[in-house]
């Protein structure tokens, strides 16, 4: 039989602000303490009296099923986070609902089939090898390989979206996208807001970098669409075959097409998602790999017998797991996502306790990929847990980088590509030996270094 809420354990934190400071401080680290000392469903209040929020944590693998898939009807993206995210990005494939999201994933889906995601590669080498080009010729043997592999994620992705306009949009993007989610993240996680139309300092700069982000985006959007239409009406086939191109084209009886605000939201949502995730899953993947000599040692080696000097291509992912391996511990050290938040919009037993409907639910891959119940030494980087035989052995959402459910990153494939591309051609032409042997972090939209990961980068004979 369910227990009452009350009776669901918790941090007591200050009488009058409860956890406020500690989330504020170290939300990653509030919950993580949380679920070793009251277990995998948790009860945390913040905030004074009148204003106060409670989160409750949801951090077992079968617990996090029920969020994300099983229960997934009763779990929305309704929360304040996610509204502050659809007013600064749009009501994109992210953040939409219902049949809003039902329609947008039927006309998305077949751009993201496996041999669709493959045909990217050669785009993706080519920014690898401008990156990996650059290095050879800097001042500097040190890069900070977060920073890196940000700046190659964002070029890869634009390009994959714009083809030949990526400059225009790479500029902008590394401009505004940092004001916008910092703008998100202090009001989507702030008891009070004032309205977004005050003329605060705040709202300018994030009004601004809104501005200049949309503004590239629908001049980007009009001139393709102007040059298409008129090779379509010169009885020409489109040049380009790019992301962009084929989300104009998208189009079905039951769902019709995208406009061209809709078209931006899905840019928009390709660009954020597209980047920052495969970022800080290859930053890190690089950065591990920098610290353990004889994982690094077993990766050259696999690179070096598979592809012997040669780009790898999307059918060299199935000959390369050890790479595949490395990623997967990465992530889950750093997961990209590592807090998700729901709104439970129907009471819900989880674990032996009601989470109430109304309730802010969040799960965190941040906690349960350091589960003790599931990963033996949990803060030890260790590839071989990733072995299909060990990933076997464990509940399915004991790891879950990517989400889960209905609701499951459509780009898992994609990220997965680029991230084992970048890192076979990296390790094959360099090296590295990490100079910063820890890499502070937050929680920000995503998971934020808040340090620098330098590494000493030598060219490989």
């Amino acid at each position: 039989m369910a227990t009452t809420t009350t009776a669901i354990p918790g941090p007591a934190g200050l009488p009058l602000l409860g956890s406020m400071f500690d989330l504020k401080s170290d939300a990653l680290g509030t919950f993580l303490k949380a679920q070793r000392a009251h277990g995998d469903v948790v009860r945390i209040t913040a905030g004074p009296p009148g204003v106060r929020a409670t989160v409750y944590g949801i951090f077992s693998a079968e617990g996090v099923q029920q969020v994300l898939a099983t229960q997934a009807a009763n779990f929305r993206k309704d929360n304040a986070f996610y509204q502050e995210v659809r007013e600064s990005f749009g009501n994109g494939l992210l953040t939409s609902q219902d049949e809003d999201y039902l329609r947008q994933r039927r006309l998305v889906q077949p751009l993201f089939t496996r041999r669709r995601v493959d045909s990217y590669a050669e785009a993706i080498a080519a920014e690898v090898t401008t990156l990996t080009e650059e290095w050879r010729t800097a001042e500097s043997s040190t890069v900070d390989v977060i920073d890196e592999m940000t700046r190659l994620a964002l070029r890869a992705v634009a390009r994959i979206l714009f083809g030949t306009d990526v400059e225009a949009a790479v500029e902008i993007v590394e401009r505004a996208f940092p004001v916008m989610g910092d703008y998100v993240l202090r009001r989507g996680f702030s008891p009070l807001n004032v309205p977004r139309d005050w003329p605060t300092p705040g709202n300018r700069r994030a009004a601004a970098a809104h501005e200049e982000l949309y503004a590239v985006c629908d001049r980007i959007i009009a001139e393709r669409r102007t040059a298409d239409g008129a090779r379509a009406a010169g009885g020409e086939e489109a040049e380009a075959q790019d992301l962009l191109t084929l989300l104009a084209e998208a189009e079905s009886a039951e769902d019709g097409s995208f406009d061209a605000g809709e078209l931006r939201e899905q840019v928009l949502v390709f660009l954020l998602a597209g980047h920052e995730t495969t970022a800080t899953s290859l930053g890190f993947a690089l950065h591990l790999l920098a610290l353990h000599p004889e994982q690094r040692k077993r990766a050259h080696e696999e690179v070096d017998s598979v592809l012997a000097g040669r780009t790898p291509g999307a059918a060299d992912l199935d000959a390369l797991p050890y790479l595949t391996q490395v990623l997967k511990e990465a992530m889950r050290l750093f997961p990209a996502g590592p807090v998700i938040g729901r709104r439970a919009v129907a009471a819900t037993e989880i674990g032996g306790h009601t989470i109430p409907a109304g309730a802010d639910v969040v799960v965190a891959p941040w906690v349960t990929h350091r589960d003790p119940a599931y990963w033996e030494e949990p803060e030890r980087f260790a590839p071989d847990r990733f072995t299909p035989e060990a990933e076997a052995s464990r509940p399915r959402y004991a790891w879950f980088p990517f989400g889960g459910g209905p609701r499951a990153c459509i780009g898992q494939h994609f990220s997965m590509l680029e991230s084992v591309v970048a890192l076979a051609m990296i390790l094959q032409t360099y090296d590295l030996e990490a100079v910063d042997t820890e890499v502070p972090v937050t929680s920000a939209i995503t998971l934020r270094a808040t340090g620098p990961a330098r590494c000493r980068i030598r060219p490989r004979a």
